[in-house]
């Protein structure tokens, strides 16, 4: 490798579309010292127009479709495209990543294997067949990231990798971007749902089983029930899309909330929808370190998440929330009843996420740490 030329890094993922990880890949691309790092991304699958948030031209991306080809071809095509881009690093992310460690370790280049969370069929990362995968693959691994603690331990205790060959780096918040705002700004809201003294209970993430934001909106209707006199200006807003969102709707108007809640569906607009949200909601059913919880806390509103995984990391301290178990639907209720009937206690909560997030999670501090392990490796 020149010195006198970029560090030529390729990020493989299984598809570039919304969502957490996603967002944190684009936004360490974005940040990089153009001058010194050149990027590409390989999907394992596809991409969407949310490739258009990269916003350096020299970017390319590339979709390679296993589910169409088989993983045979997939690892022949990697081979023969990494060949081709001759970059100094391949890092590869979560499970479906593992596909690019054999050919680029045949290509002869340093790898890099980051884990940043799992799924609901495999809650704490220890499926067997899963497990199995990640330790055949070890060896083929220079280093690895942890996005928590909590991963970090998982590689080393479970899987057995050397803690040496670890880093862990949280992922890290544009807090420029992600800023509070008063008065919140109810007026984003569909005319329908708005009015006086609003208070909007919000969550952004993908529809799926693992964000379970069923226990949310069974929560929210707990609150009517008890609170009847808040129908008026109490509402609930989901951002995100996937494929629970057809269930989720037909759970609300199952519920009698449908005319309080707001589907925004996908979106490029989560922070000016976060700046309309007076608490935050994170009911997953686990978690690695998730952006969007950092991006409510940077926009100084106070969040209520489980506690699992990452969270709890994130939450330490009980400054700037409040955590919950998992499907708890009442203790998740009397959360959102306490925190609507108390404007100083969110306020308090709400300054103290940002404090938290500008002290521990900014972007800069999550781009510096990559930019040192590049550059080791």
């Amino acid at each position: 490798m020149h010195s006198d030329r970029p560090i030529f890094v390729v990020h493989v993922i299984h598809h570039l579309v919304i969502g957490g990880m996603e967002n944190g890949l684009v936004n360490l691309i974005n940040t990089l010292p153009a001058e010194r790092f050149q990027h590409a991304v390989i999907c394992i699958e596809d991409f969407s127009d949310f490739k258009m948030r990269i916003q350096r031209p020299d970017v390319e991306v590339y979709a390679l479709y296993r589910s169409k080809i088989g993983a045979v071809r997939l690892r022949w095509r990697l081979y023969r495209l990494l060949r081709r881009l001759r970059p100094d690093i391949v890092h590869s992310r979560n499970l479906s990543g593992l596909d690019a460690l054999m050919p680029a370790r045949l290509a002869g280049i340093a790898t890099l294997h980051s884990e940043h969370g799992f799924d609901v069929d495999n809650l704490r990362g220890k499926a067997v067949r899963q497990s199995l995968l990640r330790r055949l693959h070890s060896p083929l691994v220079r280093h690895y990231v942890a996005v928590s603690h909590d991963i970090r331990r998982l590689l080393s205790e479970d899987l057995q990798i050397a803690a040496a060959r670890i880093t862990q780096i949280y992922n890290g918040v544009d807090t420029e971007k992600f800023t509070p705002v008063l008065p919140k700004r109810h007026e984003l809201l569909p005319v329908g749902l708005r009015g006086p003294q609003l208070f909007v209970v919000g969550t952004v993430g993908r529809a799926r089983p693992i964000k379970d934001q069923a226990t949310l909106l069974r929560a929210f209707a707990e609150v009517m029930q008890r609170r009847p006199d808040w129908r008026g200006h109490l509402r609930l807003m989901l951002v995100g899309d996937g494929p629970s969102l057809a269930d989720l709707k037909v759970l609300a108007a199952n519920l009698g909330v449908a005319t309080q809640a707001w589907f925004t569906g996908a979106t490029h607009d989560v922070r000016d929808l976060m700046q309309a949200m007076d608490l935050f909601v994170l009911p997953s059913l686990n978690e690695g370190i998730s952006n969007t919880l950092l991006e409510a806390m940077s926009s100084g509103i106070p969040v209520l998440a489980t506690g699992v995984g990452g969270n709890l990391e994130l939450m330490e301290g009980g400054e700037a929330g409040d955590l919950f178990q998992p499907g708890d639907i009442q203790g998740l209720a009397d959360m959102i009843e306490n925190y609507a009937g108390d404007a100083d206690l969110c306020a308090a909560h709400g300054s103290a996420a940002r404090q938290r997030v500008l002290r521990r999670f900014s972007l800069q501090a999550m781009v510096a740490q990559y930019q040192a392990v590049y550059q080791a490796l």
